[in-house]
């Protein structure tokens, strides 16, 4: 008598089992990288209880916050009580507004969300052409022109590229919008749903206000785009260059195809699944990366937030910002693996 192993329909044990290695991985990636912001946050000089108490805090009022915030005890010890805390949804409260970190990282977290789309959107959709168009013109004028270009886009600063964007197109041309999100006699009118102001003043049917926060993003999202469309065409021309100098491609020319069916249908299709993880990673460097161009412009977001909770010394926001940025990068990374299954059944 012999013994078949049981098999349920349409489960993969061998997946299964992939799946919980990956998920170990997450949880190990995101706990090695608290740990490591917890403690070096505890040994950086800066000293929290006095930017609570402030300077002139007698020595007893300095001695009972220093024991409210548990810096009494073992670093190990207080690092036990954060992950405890978080695992119940508490990353504690900033000293910045007094709010619940979690409560002020949902209120920042959207500004940046739509800066950040909003210049993905074009990095990629002009990245991607350039990229191309320079792999198809290798070493002539055009190639050398966007290779320029790129090269500008990804090493002059950010910062840099503010100043100058609110000097020439607001200081004297007066086409983009200054500080903030939208005009101040437009501040406060939409109601807040989806924390993304051009989202909620179209559903809203608040046109003005559409068109002041529309004003006010263009130029930040357009510096951050051209960053990210650095990188973008950058890779997207060297992921060309090595599929037009493959063997099928020679093939399908002899076939007689058109130069534009060899480009898009045959060797841009088998860049498509590394382009995804291009795309993803670059999204999330703007997510998290996007300190400078907020600074500039007053972007009540993510960046500005966390900029100022680290030079308060507030190491619950730092903890919970840095925890979140852990967490885009690790979805990020399992949405592109995905999208690799559904665009190379190669990989399945």
């Amino acid at each position: 008598m012999s013994f078949l192993p049981l098999r349920m329909p349409g489960i993969s044990l061998h997946r299964f089992h992939g799946f919980g290695n990956r998920l170990v991985t997450v949880l190990v990636t995101l706990l090695g990288l608290l740990a490591l912001t917890f403690f070096i946050g505890r040994v950086m000089p800066l000293d929290p209880v006095l930017s609570i108490v402030g300077s002139d805090a007698d020595q007893s009022t300095y001695q009972q916050v220093y024991q409210q915030l548990g810096l009494d005890k073992p670093l190990y010890v207080q690092f036990g009580y954060y992950l405890r805390d978080l695992l119940h949804g508490d990353l504690g409260k900033a000293m910045l507004t007094g709010h619940a970190v979690t409560a002020d990282i949902a209120r920042v977290f959207p500004a940046t969300v739509e800066l950040a789309t909003v210049a993905i959107l074009i990095g990629t959709l002009v990245g991607v052409p350039l990229g191309v168009f320079a792999a198809t013109r290798r070493g002539r004028l055009g190639d050398q022109v966007v290779r320029v270009i790129s090269l500008c886009g990804y090493s002059v600063p950010v910062f840099w590229f503010g100043m100058m964007g609110l000097l020439i197109f607001y200081a004297w041309l007066g086409w983009a919008g200054g500080a903030g999100r939208v005009d101040l006699s437009y501040d406060g009118l939409v109601t807040r749903t989806t924390g993304l102001l051009l989202v909620d003043s179209a559903l809203q049917g608040e046109w003005d206000t559409f068109r002041s926060a529309l004003k006010h993003i263009t130029l930040p999202a357009c510096i951050l785009g051209l960053h990210s469309m650095a990188y973008i065409s950058r890779m997207t021309r060297s992921f060309m260059l090595a599929q037009l100098s493959q063997e099928y491609i020679i093939t399908a020319r002899v076939k007689g195809l058109s130069e534009r069916n060899v480009i898009w249908n045959h060797a841009f299709r088998n860049i498509l699944v590394q382009l995804l993880t291009i795309v993803a990673l670059a999204y999330g460097g703007l997510l998290e990366g996007a300190v400078l161009i907020e600074t500039v412009f007053a972007w009540p977001g993510f960046g500005q937030y966390l900029t100022s909770s680290l030079l308060l010394g507030d190491m619950n926001a730092v903890m919970g910002c840095v925890l979140l940025i852990g967490i885009i990068f690790v979805t990020l990374n399992l949405i592109a693996d995905a999208l690799y299954q559904v665009f190379d059944p190669r990989t399945r």
